[in-house]
């Protein structure tokens, strides 16, 4: 596991794609730093990036507290099918089917649907463009899906409209900003993909 920093509260790491964030990365950190671990956040399996972890109980509640305010930044980048905008700032109404594991942008609330809002940047365009996301709400396959749902689908992502022979998502969690002993924290990392 690379570990970006460490300090006897938290721990951030770069989280390999394929390893599970709430239960496989934890066991990997506790084998090299021994001790508890903590998931704050959570990235799906096969995606990859930047993460935080809380290393007692302390810590965990002051970086809880973080993510509800909103005082934790979380910035990613993707590589999507077709040109979007320069630039957007987009809110949905996402619903889970937890059964199929499948998210989708509905029209109206009800039951089980939430808010779900990113602002992004395009870096470059063509067939494929690579984008630089903000979220403001972390949603379940929420990057996935409000690009998709505009004909953008992330390059590799099968379940959300690609048609290509990558075998996962080009999403990656690039950048966590967030407030730790009275200073803003800020780690950044770019994929293996990002200048290809």
């Amino acid at each position: 596991m690379d570990i970006l920093y460490s300090d006897r509260g938290i721990v951030v790491c770069i989280k390999p794609v394929g390893l599970d964030a709430e239960m496989e990365v934890p066991a990997a950190l506790k084998d090299q730093l021994d001790g508890d671990i903590f998931p704050i956040h959570r990235l799906d399996k096969n995606v990859g990036g930047v993460m935080v972890y809380a290393r007692t109980k302390q810590a965990a509640a002051a970086l809880s507290k973080a993510v509800q305010e909103g005082t934790m930044v979380k910035e990613y980048v993707a590589m999507v099918h077709g040109t979007p905008p320069e630039n957007g700032d987009w809110e949905d109404l996402l619903w889970k089917d937890s059964r199929k594991n499948k998210v989708f942008v509905v029209k109206r609330m009800r039951g089980g649907v939430k808010k779900a809002r990113l602002e992004f940047t395009r870096l470059t365009s063509g067939e494929t463009s690579l984008v630089r996301i903000r979220l403001h709400t972390g949603r379940s396959h929420q990057i996935r899906v409000q690009f998709s749902s505009r004909g953008f689908p992330l390059v590799g992502d099968h379940k959300y409209g690609s048609r290509d022979d990558r075998m996962e998502p080009m999403l990656f969690s690039c950048c966590i900003t967030f407030p730790w002993k009275g200073e803003n924290k800020r780690f950044e990392a770019l994929p293996d993909w990002y200048n290809t």
